[in-house]
């Protein structure tokens, strides 16, 4: 079997060191040099041609989002940045996303981790699905027109209605991008409140929640505890909490955050959805979108099985096929939709009933 070829880029010797002794330890994984900064990468990343570029943020001579900008335009391979754990790190992580890098693996404890080896497993994941994936999808830009032209099919009376129902979106790797082709374009009058597990390390969902407001009509902001769900609002699990939803006595319904049951991801696409469905019901709106695994796939038959409607995104746009993928071959889907269709789906469903 043919190795993924790796570089390694990063301005600490110790940090090039442990991260290419980490990959390297990986199965079917090489790392076929390393680079101090930038321009050393670029340089590199131009005469060796590597599948994978791990990319370090905080370098001198130059930056990680000005050798991002040029890896990406001069289409090399794709990009998985490091960054630090850190307001800071979760904002320029963004950035690096918006142009173009195929996903991040948070520095456990700053820009210099001696516990890297802590996201070995995660980084060395990473690196392979970009290397599945190559630059086709990554480079992928769906034209805003093309998905507002869907949207115009949707009826105006359609998005009122008092009994309000929910959507609940689970996401993984590829997913802070892909969603860009989704929410934004939901209407700020939907009836409908929509819930969002996007797989993200702790500290980073704050900032992924004040981005996606800026650029939507609808609210978008990280759950708390406590929050009394409304239609036209997005919730965000807050990472290192599930969200779950409670109906009070007086048919409220809120928002708790907990740390139980231990499980692969907190916060759990699949504890959301559930929770969610036994709330709602049938009036559930199950999405899976790109992202490795299988959290979600069980939720969905159950909300599919609760009377709810249920939607995948399809193999050609999904960065990785995976939590997707899972949901179609168990039959829980109801339709399977590219990216940008789905905003307009939703519309639809919420509007007439199922």
């Amino acid at each position: 079997m043919k190795k993924v070829r790796v570089l390694v880029v990063d301005d600490s010797a110790l940090m090039r060191k442990k991260i290419k002794e980490m990959l390297d330890e990986s199965f079917g994984i090489e790392v076929i040099d390393t680079a101090r900064n930038g321009e050393d990468a670029i340089a590199k990343a131009e005469a060796l041609k590597p599948d994978v570029i791990t990319l370090d943020v905080n370098m001198p001579v130059m930056d990680g989002l000005t050798a991002l900008r040029i890896i990406h335009e001069k289409k090399i391979c794709p990009v998985i940045m490091l960054s630090s754990l850190t307001q800071e790190g979760a904002n320029t992580t963004f950035q690096a996303l918006e142009l173009g890098a195929f996903d991040f693996v948070a520095k456990p404890s700053g820009t210099v981790s001696r516990d890297i080896e802590t996201v070995k497993r995660e980084l060395a994941i990473k690196v392979k699905a970009a290397a599945g994936m190559g630059l086709s999808k990554l480079t992928r830009r769906t034209d805003r027109a093309v998905i507002e032209k869907h949207m115009i099919e949707v009826p105006e009376s359609s998005l009122s209605s008092a009994d309000f129902k929910v959507v609940c979106i689970g996401i993984s790797t590829g997913g802070p991008k892909t969603i860009f082709e989704v929410l934004p374009h939901i209407p700020q009058d939907i009836n409908a409140a929509i819930f969002m597990v996007q797989h993200m390390p702790v500290g980073f969902t704050e900032s992924y929640a004040r981005r996606l407001n800026e650029s939507c009509r609808i609210t978008v902001k990280e759950a708390e505890a406590g929050d009394i769900v409304t239609p036209g609002v997005c919730y965000v699990g807050r990472a290192g909490n599930h969200m779950t939803m409670y109906k009070k006595m007086n048919g409220d319904v809120t928002l708790r955050l907990g740390k139980t049951p231990d499980h692969a991801f907190i916060p759990s696409v699949d504890i959301m959805m559930e929770s969610a469905s036994g709330v709602y019901g049938s009036k559930t709106l199950g999405v899976l979108m790109t992202g490795m695994g299988n959290d979600g796939a069980a939720s969905m038959c159950l909300i599919k099985k609760a009377g709810g409607y249920t939607i995948a995104e399809s193999e050609e746009t999904a960065v990785v096929y995976g939590m997707p993928k899972e949901a179609v071959n168990r039959g829980c889907t109801d339709i399977v939709l590219p990216s940008y269709k789905i905003a307009a789906e939703i519309c639809r469903k919420v509007g007439r009933g199922w």
